[in-house]
């Protein structure tokens, strides 16, 4: 089975969200071999740094926090989308043309991949484009971002969707995936009253899995 891991590395010098000092992650040994027998760190991480996904809570006040998704939804038929011709931002139009399908998870595939550092100008998901995908009740939508949207003073895109649960996965990288169908795993972690997760996102073939 072919696994392909599109999730970002997380270490210190990794980009991040309008490259702010406090969204890099830091990792510190707690002890070592020459203070005693065994090998501890730690991590001071914001939740929103890296891959990671969005719970309701993150843009709604009172919302639910990232418990509320079903640990079985974590399992999904996707199909990643190849959009690395849009220059500035994702719309309906852009989409209309992919033929969604309810229940399946989306990922947004941009020339945001192809960046090896945050670029303040990314591809994102415009209002008309989230409410399009909200409308044809997918399970998901991910990006190659680290932000679904910008320059969107009301978060316009996440209350689209985070309004109706549709899980919102940022921070892949799909430079080297190739549009179609897969399979997405993507597990956060299982943090009450939190309003997002680090997550491991990875995609296989849907011929190994029977959803």
């Amino acid at each position: 089975m072919t696994i392909i891991d599109i999730s970002m590395p997380m270490e210190l010098d990794m980009p991040v969200y309008k490259n702010r000092e406090a969204k890099r992650p830091k990792i510190k040994v707690t002890q070592d071999f020459k203070s005693g027998s065994v090998f501890e760190s730690r991590m001071d991480i914001d939740l929103h740094t890296g891959t990671h996904m969005d719970a309701p809570l993150h843009m709604i006040e009172d919302g639910e926090d990232i418990t509320v998704y079903p640990i079985n939804q974590f399992i999904s038929p996707c199909r990643v989308l190849d959009l690395s011709h849009v220059k500035d931002h994702i719309t309906r139009e852009h989409l209309i043309e992919k033929q969604v399908l309810p229940g399946e998870f989306v990922l947004l595939k941009t020339r945001n991949s192809f960046d090896d550092e945050f670029n303040p100008e990314f591809v994102f998901l415009e209002k008309s484009g989230a409410e399009y995908l909200a409308g044809k009740d997918i399970e998901g939508v991910g990006i190659d971002s680290l932000g679904i949207e910008r320059s969107q003073p009301g978060h316009e895109t996440h209350k689209a969707l985070l309004s109706k649960r549709i899980k919102i996965l940022e921070g892949l990288r799909l430079e080297t995936v190739e549009e179609g169908p897969y399979v997405l795993v993507a597990t956060p972690h299982n943090i009450p009253g939190a309003e997002a997760s680090p997550v491991r996102a990875l995609l296989a073939d849907r011929k190994y899995f029977n959803l």
